[in-house]
């Protein structure tokens, strides 16, 4: 992968140079065209694209803001309410991820969106103990979080 991105900053670099043209339109019209050339002679390299999983990454961080902003507003909700209408708790998720990184994004992701605090990782690293503001189903919550956080990480190792 990291050979595929300096192949591609040396033919936009390239480019710039066979145009003479050093301005920043100039380096993404010759970073697009070496993403092209790339795209072209895909099949020669033995692992695929750094374009699949730039872009899975980039939906990793879109799926986080998005649940940042629908976890603030429901924290905030449960703030100014006049009555305390929340249930904490805390609960146990299996997780299905295998490396340290995955867990470890996972737990970040956890601890980051409002509501929700990553307490402990179990020793196999195959549970994480969390803490959530407000629980009605721990079975929703898990499923959530699979559906949500974990398909995204999945699909950022896969890609």
């Amino acid at each position: 992968m990291a050979f595929q991105i300096v192949l591609n900053l040396l033919l936009s670099i390239t480019w710039m140079f066979l145009n003479n043209d050093w301005t920043m339109a100039g380096w993404i019209i010759g970073y697009l065209l070496g993403m092209l050339i790339l795209l072209a002679f895909r099949r020669f390299f033995a692992r695929p694209l750094y374009i699949r999983k730039l872009w899975a990454v980039i939906l990793l961080m879109l799926l986080f803001v998005k649940e940042l902003f629908l976890s603030s507003f429901a924290v905030a909700k449960h703030t100014v309410s006049p009555r305390l209408s929340f249930r904490p708790g805390i609960f146990t998720y299996r997780t299905e991820l295998q490396s340290d990184w995955e867990i470890t994004i996972l737990a970040c992701l956890i601890c980051l969106t409002p509501g929700t605090l990553t307490l402990e990782v179990s020793p196999d690293q195959r549970e994480l103990f969390i803490h959530a503001m407000d629980i009605e189903d721990a079975q929703e919550l898990s499923r959530q979080i699979r559906t949500s956080f974990e398909r995204a990480i999945v699909e950022v190792r896969e890609a």
